[in-house]
């Protein structure tokens, strides 16, 4: 990750000439200021920017809104504020505050010294303002996100003067797949300057990395290969080591900074070359370590001749003849493309997705059509992050969830005062928020008529001008469009505008529902990984078929909640998942489906305590007593089986 403390950097009296050039020529001098520094005040200029005065049009989220991003970011939330938190004792009464920001720039959560708070409150340094360059000029956090590289921001280098009273330094945040995720950065008074700050942020961003790549790849549900790397022997184990993810057929899926560095590749290397391209071992051979007892340290060689100390590891399975295993995910197409990792072997998913990669990118709207909970969202999630907008926003609107009054100030913004409850200082509206990125409206077909008319001008005109007059603001996003109605219907009953339709469908993809496609155990098993990445889970035998026969009307949506619960409903010690851990309603309906084997005569008990009890029983007798026998057909140890005995109920 090369990083920029801009040390050397231009004196104040520099920097006032140059803002001035600036303001006034519209060019920097040459030579003026260090590259990176002009390069982005550059970026800030053309942007529309002005150095002083008052700011307007930058967007700042809603509580609802935050809260959305919060989820939508849960695991790097996760796994930052543990970190953030010890950070903040390292720079305890600095003046400072720690803050986590996504790949928008929107700041998703900060802490640090009460007294700095209020200062930094008073330019939005605080959860839900959004700090990208094109709002905010040079900042760190910005201009991090923006050239991809650690750096410091010191007092007068921001662009904006309102905040030269700060110093802030911040490093980028990536997934183990190479993706921008966020960024994590300390800001505080631009008198407490430390060289050195630079270097803790980074120190935790690969603290964070480093807990993600391991639960994305922890052995015990990742069935690939996952290599610890380092120079010696001592370092692996550390934050420091390096760290590989390697697929089956040998293709690098997922990395550290560090093994990045030590192997001499770049971020989009990863889901590109294969392990034998940067090391000599054969794959063959660091699967056979990795299943000796211990997996010991042993040394390889890279292409270049260097040595590196290296760590196998693989994870395996529960070997159960009675159930089914959750397989290994079948590799369709190259990690690190956002489109390739949901397109899950589905013949007519497939089709959709490679529609859509085709016209990624282009002026063409893209409309999906699909009953409610297919992935629609997803899936224009996924055409956003594959396309070249994907370092920009994506700006998601229900048009069913908002109420007909607020929609119009939600989507094209307001000025202050426009009516009765506006912020004080307005709103820039959503079209305006996904500004060079994506603006994915969903239930399109619930857009009351009105607003379609000013739907259809600001497509037409590519300009919005918001609620209380102003001048037109020109906007420039991909359009993507959902809905589970017919439009062609809904124009006849003349509830849809057949001018806007024909503006929306650039091209209309059909997405299958859940009990169409032919990928639904890979579905299964990829959202089971996903809730419990620490444990490696198995489905009773004749169970998975019911599953695969329910004809799933809420679709996606329903699965997923459905494995929460079951999820949920987990003891500690089970790896088994059987019919005591299905919610009751869909647990009668499967029993209830044609085709399927009878379930015995006797009542079954209905409290989980006493299912659990019936199970063993049923198991001790399938096994004629043998309790080791009975705890592996049940997937839990021996000594579970033991407690679960000696409560009342079982003769033990």
């Amino acid at each position: 990750m090369p990083s920029t403390v801009l040390s050397g950097r231009a004196v104040p009296g520099a920097l006032r000439s140059a803002r001035w050039h600036l303001m006034n020529a519209g060019t920097l001098p040459a030579d003026a200021l260090p590259p990176e520094l002009s390069n982005s005040w550059l970026r800030s200029w053309q942007a529309g920017l002005q150095p002083c005065g008052r700011m307007s049009g930058v967007p700042h989220a809603s509580g609802a809104q935050l809260a959305r991003a919060l989820d939508m970011q849960r695991e790097l939330v996760a796994h930052a504020r543990p970190v953030m938190e010890f950070l903040c004792e390292q720079t305890r009464d600095s003046d400072s505050l720690v803050i986590l920001a996504g790949a928008d720039g929107m700041l998703l959560h900060a802490s640090g010294d009460s007294r700095f708070m209020g200062r930094a409150e008073r330019v939005a340094l605080r959860p839900g303002a959004t700090w990208s360059e094109q709002y905010r000029g040079t900042n760190a956090i910005g201009t991090a996100l923006a050239d991809d590289r650690a750096l410091v921001v010191h007092a007068q280098e921001h662009f904006l003067e309102r905040n030269s009273f700060l110093t802030c330094a911040a490093a980028p945040i990536h997934a183990a797949d190479g993706r921008l995720l966020g960024a994590l950065d300390v800001s505080g008074d631009h008198r407490g300057y430390h060289r050195h700050t630079l270097g803790l942020v980074r120190s935790a961003v690969r603290i964070i990395e480093h807990r993600l790549f391991e639960t994305k790849h922890d052995p015990r549900h990742w069935q690939g290969l996952r290599l610890r790397l380092h120079a010696q022997p001592e370092g692996l184990g550390t934050v420091t080591e390096g760290l590989l993810a390697v697929r089956d057929d040998g293709v690098l899926a997922g990395a550290s900074v560090a093994a990045l560095s030590a192997l001499g590749l770049q971020w989009r290397d990863v889901g590109a070359i294969r392990l034998d391209a940067v090391l000599t071992e054969p794959l063959e051979q660091l699967w056979q370590w990795s299943q000796k007892p211990g997996a010991a340290a042993r040394v390889v060689h890279t292409v270049a001749g260097q040595a590196l100390w290296v760590k196998a590891e693989s994870g395996r399975l529960p070997q159960t003849a009675i159930f089914t295993a959750v397989p290994a995910r079948e590799h369709i197409a190259p990690v690190g493309d956002a489109l390739s990792r949901i397109d899950t072997g589905d013949a007519v998913w497939h089709a959709a997705v490679e529609r859509a990669r085709k016209v990624a990118g282009k002026p063409i709207a893209l409309l999906l059509q699909g009953e409610s909970g297919v992935g629609k969202e997803v899936f224009a999630r996924a055409v956003h992050h594959s396309g070249p907008r994907s370092q920009k926003p994506f700006v998601a609107v229900n048009c069913a969830a908002l109420p007909e009054q607020l929609i119009e100030a939600e989507l094209f913004g307001y000025l202050p005062g426009a009516f009765t409850g506006a912020r004080r200082e307005g709103a820039p509206g959503r079209i305006r928020e996904a500004e060079g990125g994506t603006l994915f409206l969903d239930e399109i077909g619930d857009m009351p008529l009105a607003l379609q008319a000013r739907l259809l001008r600001v497509l037409q005109d590519r300009e919005v001008s918001p609620l209380g007059g102003g001048k037109p603001v020109a906007v420039d996003f991909a359009l993507v469009c959902a809905t589970h109605r017919r439009l062609a219907q809904e124009i006849e009953a003349g509830r849809f505008r057949e001018d806007l339709y024909y503006r929306l469908n650039g091209l209309t993809l059909q997405l299958p529902a859940l009990r169409e496609r032919t990928d639904f155990d890979h579905l299964l098993d990829s959202q089971l990984q996903a809730l419990m990445p620490h444990k490696t889970l198995a489905i009773a035998a004749g169970l998975r078929e019911r599953l695969r026969a329910y004809p799933w009307p809420g679709n996606m949506r329903q699965l997923s909640s459905v494995l929460r619960t079951v999820c949920a409903l987990l003891e500690e010690d089970d790896l088994v998942i059987d019919w005591q851990h299905l919610p009751d309603d869909l647990a009668h309906v499967l029993r209830q489906q044609p085709g399927t084997t009878p379930e015995p005569s006797e009542d079954l008990p209905t409290d989980l305590r006493s299912l659990s009890r019936y199970s063993i029983a049923r198991a001790l007798q399938a096994c004629a007593g043998n309790y080791s026998e009975a705890a592996r057909m049940l997937g839990i140890g021996r000594s579970t089986l033991y407690r679960k005995l000696r409560r009342p109920g079982l003769p033990g």
